[in-house]
């Protein structure tokens, strides 16, 4: 009898989808709660997201790590690389324990984060779901599982960190300095060519696109 119960709970398991969690995941609380709902994690390393099941990629995000990969531009790049999935999801974990749009003084503007949020809905067409804690996040997982068990299992693992181009890198390091977003850093780089030339610029000249933020630009730069 327990031969046969064994036997059976192997088939159900290889039967069954099993949802590929980056490995960085590996003590995540999320996966934890996936197990106690029946759902089995493989843990590997994904070069783009966090989850993948079958053909759906999943980006999970806390609040904080929302707001400091925005800060950081790291949010741009990985929602960049995660368009390499037809299906894709960006799951933003922990919404009634961090508050998201803090207008405070020392906390990150309210507008500038539905604004990005804006452009991962319409320049990405990235679905965004919120969540209220891992248990939220790790049933959101397993009823994505439920619905897909039925069609391919087939998971593409091809996905690569995306190289980018000369003109993109040179873009991207204009993007780091405070305040510079991609519709100034394009303006500098078209003006100035070169990073160099953007750096070495005079005050007056920087104005022209910078205007009031030319002088804590040079400010930062002579520090």
């Amino acid at each position: 009898m327990l031969d046969i119960f064994s036997k059976n709970k192997k088939e159900k398991s290889e039967n069954s989808m099993r949802i590929i969690a980056d490995y960085r995941e590996k003590n995540s609380l999320v996966c934890s709660e996936l197990v106690s709902l029946g759902s089995d994690c493989e843990f590997q390393e994904l070069k783009v997201g966090d989850f993948l099941i079958g053909n759906v990629a999943v980006e999970r995000k806390t609040v904080s790590d929302f707001i400091s990969s925005m800060i950081n531009k790291r949010l741009l790049r990985q929602l960049e690389e995660l368009k390499q999935y037809e299906k894709r999801l960006l799951i933003i974990e922990g919404i009634e324990e961090q508050e998201l749009y803090n207008d405070s003084p020392e906390g990150m503007n309210g507008n500038a984060i539905r604004g990005m949020l804006l452009y991962i809905a319409l320049e990405t067409n990235t679905p965004t779901i919120f969540t209220k804690d891992y248990q939220d996040t790790a049933r959101f997982l397993h009823l994505i599982k439920k619905r897909i068990e039925k069609g391919p299992k087939e998971i593409s693992l091809q996905a690569k960190k995306r190289n980018l181009s000369f003109k993109e890198q040179k873009q991207f390091i204009i993007e780091s300095f405070p305040n510079i977003g991609p519709v100034k850093a394009k303006k500098l780089l078209k003006k100035f060519r070169t990073i160099s030339n953007i750096i070495n610029a005079d005050e007056p000249a920087l104005k022209e696109i910078l205007r009031g933020r030319a002088e804590n630009f040079k400010k930062l730069i002579d520090k």
